[in-house]
């Protein structure tokens, strides 16, 4: 009875004893197999047992790997316009395109200004008598000016002259009075025309006559009175006129 209670005694004040019999209990017969082993029952904590002092904390652990991507979440609302950005540069020129179909007329545009003048070659007088009755034979001097600008009829002379070759057109109005008229045109002194009108008593009559005549330059063309006196009724006053005209109807273009 004595060493009973002090057996007791020794496993009640050594707790390291304690833990060391209880794994010598578990361990203890090896030679039985694995359905003679029976659970043993819950453990019970060992009186008096004392825990050790907590450790340090340890360190941390490398990072783990990265995870794999997530599902792609819902599309998000849409962002505000941004900044106009900088102007790109030119791009190239592209193909022709096919051609359209042809547009309507367009409004006439405005008049444009006057050109310069071309030359234009003028010629041309109209002469009437001023004194009756002019002498026969000689060229009948018309000395009323109604046109004469160029100065190519020669108030003097009675003559016209030619300055451009070409085509002229010459006419004559006379007045007939008292006597018979008969009057020629001259071209180079050789006359080229004759008009003859007879007087009739008590009365005013009218000769004329007109041609064309190509003329070379410095060629002249007048107006005669034909034969001896008799025929030289060519009457002019303040009412009653005999006139005297030719103009140039075109030059000759390759002679300039």
């Amino acid at each position: 009875m004595k060493q009973t209670s002090g057996f007791m005694m020794v496993l009640w004040t050594s707790p390291l004893l304690c833990m060391l019999l209880l794994a010598v209990s578990c361990h203890s017969n090896p030679t039985h197999s694995t359905e003679d082993l029976q659970p043993l029952p819950p453990k019970e904590a060992c009186v008096n047992w004392m825990g050790g002092a907590p450790g340090h904390p340890g360190y941390n652990g490398a990072p783990g790997r990265d995870g794999r991507d997530g599902i792609n979440g819902e599309k998000g609302e849409k962002g505000e316009t941004g900044l106009l950005g900088p102007k790109g540069d030119a791009g190239e020129i592209g193909v022709p395109g096919v051609e359209g179909p042809r547009g309507f007329p367009g409004l006439p545009g405005k008049k444009g200004e006057p050109g310069e003048p071309a030359f234009r070659y003028r010629s041309a007088f109209s002469v009437g008598l001023a004194s009756r009755p002019p002498a026969p034979n000689v060229p009948i001097i018309f000395t009323k000016i109604f046109y004469n600008e160029q100065n190519h009829y020669d108030v003097t002379t009675g003559k016209f002259r030619c300055n451009f070759p070409g085509l002229y057109y010459f006419s004559y109005q006379l007045t007939v009075y008292l006597k018979d008229v008969k009057v020629s045109l001259f071209k180079k002194d050789k006359a080229v025309m004759f008009t003859f009108d007879q007087f009739k008593e008590q009365n005013v009559d009218q000769a004329s006559g007109s041609v064309l005549l190509h003329l070379q330059a410095g060629e002249e063309v007048w107006l005669q009175v034909y034969g001896d006196g008799e025929h030289n009724g060519l009457y002019a006053d303040n009412v009653n006129d005999s006139v005297f005209s030719g103009f140039l109807l075109y030059h000759d273009a390759d002679q300039f």
